[in-house]
């Protein structure tokens, strides 16, 4: 893998770092979506003559500074308790049981066992979608999910790869750092949306208040609103794609089996989007799908870098025959996108002679 797949427990010690700092900067974008809020509510209310919008809303923000900290704690608390099932709600994921899937929980728990992991929950998404991800914040909550497409199109040596590249991202602590980000990204964009699709049902008043002055103020915070929707949206993508490299490795760590991990992805690649699902979750999942120009803003680096990873370092090989959708066929065989002759890596499995 890349310089950083082998920092693992710098890559834990550095999550549980990201994971405090942003719920603190939760707080802080909240702080200021408030205040925009305040200043494009005097803005269309008007304040008493003799008061400028700035410093009743200055006032205003602060008298209620230890109701919005309480909210904020509430709404992470919450968050917190209910991630899984919200993440359920919007993915339609459903929980399935032993008796449901008895081969599923064998290679989970398999896995788990040889890890010294508590064995998550397992769900599933009825979608063609190729994909899978992980939810929750604690042994209780961790959840499993796989698409009904993947089930259907990977074999088992693949399922499995897939499963413990899942566990990894629980063991790593990503898991819970994408739970947070999601809250974060979560609150300010509801926030901004239900201001902006009311916005235009109000008018400016004119008692009390120059009218330049009330424009002044809602133009400024909707600034200030969309400067923090803005910052949310790249706290979410700031997230280290290095994560995605530690998790194959991982997952190649654990299985044994490289090449399993190379055709799942080639597999996968092209088919991953789960129709419905909101990006916050999207990002969550084994595979979001970055393409050309849009690699740039990705959460997930390409198949293609991390087929490369798993060829130079862990000693996989790509199948001659490409096995992905037909649009990365056209783009260039993988075979030829990544060197194939690299030495074998420590869990590679040996060619035969």
């Amino acid at each position: 893998m890349p310089g950083e797949a082998f920092g693992l427990y710098t890559h834990q010690r550095n999550n549980r770092i990201r994971s405090i700092a942003l719920i603190i900067g939760l707080f802080l974008l909240v702080y200021l979506t408030v205040w925009g809020l305040i200043l494009v509510g005097y803005g269309f209310s008007g304040v008493p003559r003799g008061r400028t919008v700035t410093s009743a809303s200055g006032q205003l923000f602060w008298s209620w500074l230890p109701f919005i900290t309480l909210g904020t704690a509430a709404w992470v608390l919450i968050g917190f308790r209910v991630n899984v099932g919200l993440i359920e709600a919007v993915s339609g994921a459903k929980g399935i049981t032993r008796e449901e899937n008895p081969k599923l929980y064998r290679m989970l728990e398999n896995l788990c066992i040889s890890r010294g992991m508590t064995t998550p929950k397992l769900a599933i998404v009825e979608a063609d979608a190729l994909n899978a991800f992980a939810s929750g914040v604690n042994d209780k909550q961790f959840t499993v999910t796989l698409t009904t497409g993947l089930i259907e199109q990977l074999n088992d040596a693949e399922i499995e790869a897939v499963i413990a590249h899942e566990l990894t991202h629980i063991r790593n602590g990503d898991v819970r750092l994408m739970v947070i980000a999601v809250v974060i990204a979560g609150i300010i964009s509801f926030v901004g949306e239900v201001m902006f699709r009311n916005m235009g049902r109000v008018r400016i008043s004119s008692g009390g208040d120059d009218k330049k002055g009330s424009a002044f103020a809602i133009v400024l915070g909707v600034a200030v609103i969309a400067i923090a929707w803005l910052l949310a949206v790249l706290i979410r993508l700031s997230l280290s794609r290095s994560r995605e490299y530690l998790a194959d490795a991982g997952a190649v760590e654990l299985t044994k089996n490289p090449d399993a991990m190379i055709s799942a992805l080639l597999k996968i690649s092209g088919r991953a989007d789960i129709e419905g699902v909101p990006s916050g979750v999207m990002d969550m999942c084994f595979e979001n799908d970055p393409d050309d120009f849009a690699d740039l803003f990705s959460t997930h680096p390409s198949v293609t870098k991390r087929v490369q990873a798993l060829v130079q370092t862990a000693g996989g090989r790509v199948p001659e025959a490409p096995l992905g959708p037909p649009k990365m066929a056209e783009r260039q065989p993988l075979p030829e996108m990544v060197e194939t002759s690299a030495a074998h890596g420590p869990w590679s499995r040996k060619p035969q002679s």
